[in-house]
């Protein structure tokens, strides 16, 4: 790997697998110094942070946690292709504890690839209660890099984790040489050969490692050496010949190599005591009663009720709180404010537009808060373990429900989280299902309705629409696969990580980071719409409402939302707008209406049934997903399925608000 001079700034990369307690590390390091972007041409998340050192910027740019460097799927390719550009100084590799085989077999392809490591070896406080003793220095000089014990939720071990890898930044390393075995070591010989000759490639990457990446076959280092004449039919040769020799093909000889060493390494350093307490851990203990086959489903439906009920609960009082300042600013501009046309913009388009959506910004944030506490517990990864088997049991793949539980959040990182999905068939079926699960920007169209018409039962009836979201997914996975997709899947292996006990600075750090991500939509493209609808709306000046450009389109679409119950000019108008972002809808009827904060919950009770408020939202829920979504859609597939998920989203929206307004209407419950 090309190693540049030492930049001014020094930069850190933070790798490690999954639920190693990156995050925990890298919120340590920057504190509220952070910020979330995606990579250059991809949408990967990117999370960059800074902390001061001695006088010294350091820029840490936390990587996508992956198991390995084989660029299978696009996080390892991101991964792989930052650390070999050489931009990090030094890489922490963060690794844990109880788990040492596994989490270092990335350390060694790290190593390999001469990346400059510094290891830190967390959960360290874990390991000692299952009975696990390591060795650290005998570890690092095994290793050659600097090992490092952290308990990062007790912020144990950072300042002498920052002090190695500043150390290490101005000391480049060597990269690590494992031998394979004669017939492996004879083929890499021939290839490495080969690559010194091309200083193309030689200049690029380390010769050794390129040779190791050409044998295993992986596909993006083939498609590097396409031009150079002779190395991919020595890949094949070479190839053909491990196989013949051995019976093993190169990469599962590679990937033995590698944890031979592995082996070798953990028996000089790690020793276990044995003990009932080690083979039974507390994890263990509660995955007994959260993953059992009977009860686990009960328990995490029951789980999610609780969101609900804790989001409302505490969320309710508050919104009064936000409506009281709106509704004071409200009046405050249009005392102040002389002309006319000004104070209807200021009053009526942006704080009726934009306040009647900010005014849920309680709730919003609260639900981020429980959400980002389960997932910090370990507790969410339990809950794709246990809709594997239900998942399974319908014809869909288990792997579906991460992005389906994705969704949660916002719709466009579920659709994109799609790529972990190795089979095209899974993908499109999956992706097509995800805007089914009730996002963020849906939660301000269910506050408003369920604090108009079902006050005593809010987090009741919000759970009932989350979990109607989940039940329609799942249907339509199976009918999709049916019509389009016959086949098997492939099974799943979800790891589970063991419980922990979240801390307060990292749940409130992952609230704050997608609550800002919602107030930051609210200033901008909420906004941009709402001001957009206050002009439609006063088209021609001073005309009744319903002789303005957005009443004529409102009364041109209602009839279609007549038998759902909804058939109003002012609630057409606001799913049409809601197309360019859900919480729109909310920001629509707060101009459309004509009233402050404070009103608009009464405004709605004017013009809706409890049924027919229930109907709405199951349409708000279901019907075309937000642009941005359409966009992540046409991104991950093409215009044909792009056309399909806009068009079967609106139909099934409708047919289903339809069912239950005129289902109810029969019943005796409109």
């Amino acid at each position: 790997m090309a190693k540049p001079e030492m930049p001014a700034q020094v930069v850190i990369a933070l790798a490690g697998n999954p639920n190693v307690g990156k995050t925990c590390i890298f919120n340590n390091l920057t504190g509220a110094h952070q910020h979330v972007g995606n990579w250059p041409g991809v949408t990967v998340e990117k999370k960059e942070g800074r902390f001061a050192y001695s006088g010294e910027t350091v820029r840490v740019v936390d990587l996508p946690g992956i198991y390995g460097l084989g660029a299978y799927a696009e996080d390892e390719r991101v991964a792989r292709d930052y650390l070999l550009s050489g931009e990090a100084g030094v890489v922490i590799n963060i690794v844990d504890a109880t788990n040492l085989e596994r989490n270092l077999y990335l350390t060694v392809q790290l190593l390999e690839m001469g990346a400059n490591v510094v290891v830190a070896l967390n959960v360290m406080d874990e390991a000692e209660a299952r009975g696990i003793k390591i060795d650290t220095d005998k570890l690092g000089r095994l290793l050659g890099v600097p090992v490092i014990p952290t308990v990062a939720p007790k912020k144990q071990g950072m300042a002498e984790l920052v002090a190695a890898a500043m150390q290490k930044a101005r000391t480049p390393g060597a990269p690590v040489r494992i031998t394979y075995g004669r017939e492996v070591e004879e083929e890499l010989a021939k290839l490495e050969t080969l690559v010194a000759g091309y200083p193309a490639l030689s200049g690029r990457f380390p010769p050794r490692w390129l040779a190791v990446k050409i044998l295993e076959g992986d596909e993006h280092v083939l498609r590097e050496i396409e031009g150079f004449a002779g190395i991919a039919a020595q890949q094949r040769e070479s190839s053909a010949r491990l196989e013949a020799v051995t019976g093993q093909d190169a990469e599962s000889l590679i990937a033995d190599g590698r944890y031979g060493f592995i082996a070798g390494i953990l028996k000089e350093t790690v020793s276990r005591r044995k003990t009932p307490e080690e083979r039974i851990t507390l994890s263990d203990r509660i995955d007994r009663i959260v993953t059992h086959r009977v009860l686990g489903i009960p328990i995490f439906l029951a789980a999610m009720w609780a969101v609900f009920q804790f989001t409302f609960a505490l969320g309710d009082p508050l919104i009064g709180y936000v409506e009281t300042f709106f509704e004071w600013l409200g009046g405050l501009a249009s005392a102040h404010i002389a002309n006319e046309l000004l104070a209807s913009l200021v009053v009526d388009g942006i704080i009726g537009g934009v306040g009647s959506v900010l005014v849920f910004i309680p709730p919003i944030f609260l639900l981020f808060l429980a959400i980002s506490f389960l997932e910090n517990s370990g507790y969410m990864a339990r809950a794709a373990y246990i809709m594997d088997r239900l998942m399974h049991a319908l014809g869909l793949h288990g792997k579906s429900f991460i992005p389906l539980l994705i969704g949660f959040g916002c719709n466009v990182p579920a659709v994109m989280a799609t790529r972990t999905l190795e089979n095209k068939r899974d993908r499109i079926i999956t992706l097509l299902i995800t805007p089914f699960m009730s996002c963020a920007a849906r939660l301000p169209v269910y506050v408003l309705f369920v604090g108009a018409f079902f006050a005593e039962r809010q987090g009741l009836v919000v759970f009932s629409l989350y979990l109607l979201g989940i039940v329609i997914a799942i249907l339509m996975g199976m009918l999709l696969k049916a019509l389009f997709f016959k086949g098997e899947q492939a099974p799943f292996v979800m790891e589970l990580p063991p419980y922990r006990l979240p801390t307060i600075r990292g749940t409130l750090i992952h609230m704050w980071e997608r609550g800002y991500a919602f107030v930051r939509k609210a200033g901008t493209i909420i906004f941009g719409v709402v001001v957009l609808v206050w002009l439609l709306s006063n088209i021609p000046w001073g005309a009744p409402i319903e002789q303005s450009v957005i009443g004529r389109l409102g009364q041109f679409i209602a009839p279609i939302y007549a038998p759902c119950g909804f058939g109003t000019w002012e609630a057409a108008v606001a799913l049409f707008f809601g197309i360019l972002a859900k919480e729109v809808v909310v920001g629509t009827l707060g101009v459309v209406y004509g009233v402050g904060e404070e009103g608009l919950t009464a405004a709605v009770a004017q013009y809706f049934t409890p049924l027919s408020a229930y109907a709405f939202m199951a349409m708000t829920l279901l019907y075309i997903p937000c642009v941005a979504v359409i966009g992540a859609i046409k991104r991950e597939t093409d215009w044909k399925w792009t056309g399909f998920a806009v068009a079967y989203t609106l139909v099934l929206g409708w047919v289903v608000a339809f069912l239950i307004y005129q289902i109810g209407r029969l019943i005796g419950l409109g």
